[in-house]
């Protein structure tokens, strides 16, 4: 005879936007771990992200922020735990698949294909959508050219977003600093996804350019009503734009919280700053 199970109320600290509610999240991280040349670079690393949700994950240098992206994108396959996106579980997936699946992103790095042209780096990030073969794109075939036409259209759409369709033929590589990372942004939203991750966007920024990117990232979440996770060490940004933060640590997730609540606990003051000395 079965025995029987006792069921019990387990208290959840999952917290989402109002609007995101009563939707399933775009992604649940579980315990997610990673050992790195015998050093536990991201261990017990929990995290639900709402479907229209801007998130910042940040932490002092070193604190694993990029080793979660690159655990996210398959960059790195977890040693532990689950990645769930939409509520698939992307264990075994790779870098293409799950991109595919929903989730792109920038680098802290430009990576662009500078000597190609604007748009051409948009284009390259429709192939997932393309559905003619090698042998009607060789023989120049109507389905070939049909597909070439509508990506072009999208594309053109796409960089309008940042007033760059002007541009569009300009080799990557000549555009102005600020604009090679709107290109990249651009470029990611051309793989339709439900989870974008911006490392470090404001990176080499001045002032009046990270403010423009402020304005950027509204746009986008508004016009794409997409999730967004950030890192990001401008704190001025991240206190603006996120609706919630992350805060890691040697790896470890030590705050989790509003831009309010963040801002005054403890631990992450403790983490930037440094232990005050007794008196």
């Amino acid at each position: 005879m079965r025995a029987k199970t006792k069921y019990v109320p387990i208290p959840s600290t999952i917290i989402l936007p109002e609007r995101d509610a009563e939707r399933a999240p775009v992604l649940e991280c579980v315990k997610l771990g990673i050992t790195l040349g015998g050093i536990k670079a991201v261990e017990d690393f929990n995290l639900t992200v709402g479907r229209t949700e801007i998130v910042g994950l940040i932490g002092p240098n070193g604190a694993g922020k990029t080793t979660v992206f690159n655990l996210l994108t398959k960059v790195y396959q977890p040693t532990t735990g689950t990645i769930l996106l939409n509520g698939q579980d992307t264990h075994g997936m790779n870098t293409m698949q799950v991109n595919k699946a929903g989730i792109a992103r920038t680098f802290q790095n430009i990576r662009l294909f500078r000597n190609m042209s604007v748009i051409d780096n948009v284009k390259t990030a429709m192939n997932n959508e393309m559905r003619y073969n090698m042998a009607s794109a060789i023989l120049r075939l109507p389905n070939y050219r049909r597909e070439e036409v509508a990506a072009h259209r999208r594309a053109l759409k796409l960089l309008s977003i940042f007033d760059m369709q002007g541009v569009a033929d300009v080799p990557a590589g000549s555009l102005p600093y600020g604009a090679q990372r709107r290109l990249e942004i651009v470029r990611a939203l051309a793989t339709n996804p439900s989870l974008l991750l911006l490392d470090e966007p404001a990176a080499g920024m001045n002032p009046s350019e990270t403010a423009d990117l402020m304005d950027n990232i509204r746009k986008v979440h508004e016009m794409f009503q997409i999730a967004i996770i950030l890192i990001e060490h401008d704190m001025s940004l991240v206190m603006n734009i996120c609706e919630g933060i992350c805060v890691l640590n040697f790896g470890h997730v030590i705050a989790k919280g509003t831009p309010d609540e963040i801002q005054s606990n403890p631990a992450v003051i403790e983490a930037y700053l440094g232990r005050k000395k007794e008196a």
